[in-house]
């Protein structure tokens, strides 16, 4: 006992001096020592005890009894199952203990539940209300005409059911400028009810922008995922033809139902689809009389609330457990396969209604998007009757000019468009890509086709009639925007490889496309309103973010193509766009262009049946415009801006403004050396817009006598033709 005292105190004193004199440390491994010996004293006794009554030895055990944790459920309130020990004698043989070998190592499993899909009867919901009293809108789009007759029938039966408020009929091209208007923020109207009559077509088609909209509605996380949820019902109608197009018969029709029910509308009445070609007027009238009927009922209707594209997949999927490997839990999100196919259209198919209603206005469609038509002004200059102000201004003559796009598509559908809406409208390429070679040389034979069918005009020249076969400038502003167009810069490498001059125009809405932009000879930008809200009214874009796009359009201008020769394009609307002079002023002053057009707007024909809301009351006269031009000169010299009234062609109702740099004592040089651009071109270096400038004539000043008319040409007055014709016969 002595000894085992002394040996304590000298290790004690052994750890004191190791610690560094703590005597925390000392005592605190000290009480260790002392409850470790303790605790051996008392195993080494009960083994004496054992040992004694020559019984085997066995493990310690804290307990008879083992708990099971792998089998207790911490959830339940119910008490934990236990199970006895293992018998000793398996474990302990003859003084010897028997280790338990580790288990093996195994991947990790994980227990799952796969997901049981409501039943549709689990999410039918009765509706309480009646649709005597709602708001409908009739909502179509129309080609060849029958979709439209179709939404009047269908308008004329719902006005004589009596209903309390008068339905609405809207052409979905036309008449609605912004689709967001009432399928993303619906209108504020009780019990609004939307039925749309659809055709389908094979080929590419308005309706093809409409379901692409309502994809994209329903992918916008910015936007409420439910936006129809607010509609009290919709209904769609498909004409198809289930003769020539079995295979897609309706198609277009039967996604649109899927879509607006997928953006959380009711549907109030099954689809229809009817087949234009057997008895299509006959079922129109049953399907109508069927909606009707439903519309009037006091019954109240039953809906699904909310629906999935997943509908047709098996809803049966077994509710057992499942083991799940931890490298195939990513297998079950629903990605897109690779190897699904895509159908890529044709913007304009030669079986479309587009490319009939196209041709039928005089153009020749190339390839499967462009066109080329030959312009009035050039059938103006073969008979020596004038050219057009770009003559006047720029020095391009008429007959060795060639209008033509590689695009057909416009993001836009302005109020004052000549093509009356038939052309295809996009804010993105979804369509079969022509190669530019292929382009260009189906438009230049386009071309000289419709040139040669002018040999037999009276009055045309024949020295004319044989330059006009060998093409210097191209106007690249028949229809759409040929910056769209995915290769562009080729188009237009092209056609400086053959010494033809690109004037290429613009709807400032690509600022991608326009930054890439490589040189041109003059470069156009539509600006065509003061203000956001004019924008809308005026160009009726399809982009959201219009204003946005052309703000950097503008400074694109100033900065990156600072080096081309650009021109902003006014087009004048009476009571659209004339009001404001300081915000063009803003918009100068910020693009800074080389040059200003102001243009009075062309009346395209009556408004009714395309869409156009412009009448006469909307063109305004030559004096207005000419008010318009100073006003706005003045505003810009007001800012500091070194600009001036250059030029003005009265005939075209257009009117030039130039930076003064291109004004060098006292004349104009707003003409262009073509010549010298392509010598600068092929050169290689670099060059601005006064690098190939030339003279402008004295008889296309402003305020000339002359007014911008060449006095080569020989004026023809109509009128006054018809009315010397008269007397001669007369006489």
């Amino acid at each position: 006992m002595a000894g085992s005292t002394i040996a304590v105190g000298a290790g004690c004193a052994v750890l004191y001096l190791l610690n560094g004199g703590r005597w925390s440390v000392t005592l605190l491994i000290l009480l260790a020592f002392i409850f470790i010996s303790s605790s051996q004293s008392e195993v080494s006794s009960e083994s004496h005890k054992t040992n004694e009554t020559g019984k085997p030895k066995s493990p310690p055990q804290p307990d008879e009894l083992a708990m099971d944790f792998t089998t207790v459920d911490f959830a339940a309130k119910t008490k934990p199952t236990f199970r006895k020990a293992p018998d000793a004698t398996k474990v302990v043989t003859e003084g010897a203990v028997s280790l338990k070998k580790s288990a093996k190592r195994v991947p990790k499993v994980i227990k799952a539940t796969r997901p049981v899909r409501k039943s549709a009867k689990e999410i039918l919901t009765k509706s309480h209300e009646t649709l005597v009293n709602s708001n409908i809108i009739i909502f179509y789009t129309s080609l060849t005409g029958a979709s439209e007759r179709t939404a009047r029938r269908l308008y004329e039966h719902i006005t004589s059911l009596g209903l309390t408020n008068k339905p609405q009929i809207l052409n979905l091209d036309e008449d609605v400028d912004d689709l967001d208007d009432y399928f993303v923020n619906v209108p504020k109207k009780d019990q609004l009810v939307y039925i749309l009559v659809l055709p389908s077509y094979e080929t590419d088609s308005p309706i093809d922008y409409f379901l692409d909209t309502l994809q994209e509605t329903a992918n916008d996380f910015r936007v409420d995922k439910y936006p129809l949820k607010k509609l009290a019902g919709f209904a769609v109608l498909g004409l198809g033809d289930s003769e020539s197009w079995p295979e897609k018969f309706c198609y277009q029709a039967q996604i649109a139902d899927k879509r607006l029910s997928a953006l959380g509308g009711r549907r109030i009445f099954p689809v229809g689809t009817v087949c234009i070609k057997t008895g299509g007027e006959l079922k129109v009238d049953e399907w109508i009389r069927g909606l009707g009927e439903s519309i009037t009922d006091d019954e109240p209707f039953v809906f699904q609330e909310m629906e999935s594209d997943d509908e047709d997949e098996d809803s049966n999927a077994s509710s057992e457990d499942t083991l799940i490997d931890v490298e195939d839990i990513t297998k079950g999100f629903n990605v897109a396969s690779s190897d699904e196919k895509i159908e890529i259209k044709q913007m304009v198919a030669k079986d479309s209604p587009t490319y009939k209603s196209l041709t039928k206005q005089g153009y020749t469609v190339v390839g499967s998007h462009s066109g080329v038509k030959i312009c009035r002004w050039t059938k103006s200059a073969l008979r020596g009757r004038g050219s057009c102000y770009k003559f006047a201004f720029y020095g391009i003559r008429s007959h060795l000019c060639m209008e033509t796009t590689p695009s057909l598509s416009c993001s836009n559908k302005c109020v004052f468009c000549w093509r009356h809406g038939t052309n295809p409208v996009g804010t993105t390429w979804r369509w079969q890509v022509d190669e530019p070679d292929v382009i260009l040389k189906g438009a230049l034979e386009g071309h000289y086709k419709k040139i040669k069918q002018m040999r037999g005009v009276p009055g045309v020249d024949s020295d004319r009639f044989n330059e006009a076969f060998t093409v210097r400038h191209c106007a690249l502003s028949l229809v759409g925007e040929p910056i769209f167009y995915p290769h562009i810069n080729e188009f237009v490498g092209m056609l400086h490889a053959k010494h033809i001059s690109s004037f290429l125009v613009c709807n400032a809405q690509h600022p991608d496309q326009l930054k890439a932009l490589n040189k041109v000879t003059q470069l156009y930008v539509s600006i065509d309103a003061a203000n956001k809200n004019e924008l809308k009214r005026v160009d009726r874009p399809l982009y959201k973010d219009y204003w946005d796009r052309l703000q950097k359009c503008l400074e694109i201008l100033s900065t990156t193509q600072l080096h081309q020769r650009t021109v902003f394009r006014l087009t004048l609307v009476k009571g659209f766009n004339m009001g404001e002079v300081e915000g063009y002023a803003d918009m100068v002053e910020k693009g800074l262009p080389s040059l200003i057009e102001i243009k009075g707007a062309t009346f395209c024909g009556s408004s009714s049946g395309n869409g156009n809301p412009l009448t006469m009351q909307n063109i305004p006269f030559y004096e207005e415009c000419q008010n318009f031009v100073r006003a706005l000169n003045k505003e810009v010299n007001s800012r500091g801006l070194e600009y001036d009234i250059a030029a003005e062609h009265a005939h075209s109702c257009c009117i030039l403004i130039a930076q003064k740099k291109f004004q060098r004592e006292g004349k104009w040089y707003t003409h262009i050396d073509y010549k010298r651009f392509f010598e600068l071109l092929e050169s290689g270096e670099e060059f601005t817009d006064m690098d190939y400038i030339a003279p402008t004539p004295e008889w296309a000043y402003w305020g000339s006598e002359q007014a911008g008319f060449n006095p080569q040409d020989q004026r023809f007055n109509r009128k006054e033709e018809k009315l010397k014709r008269k007397l001669a016969m007369e006489v």
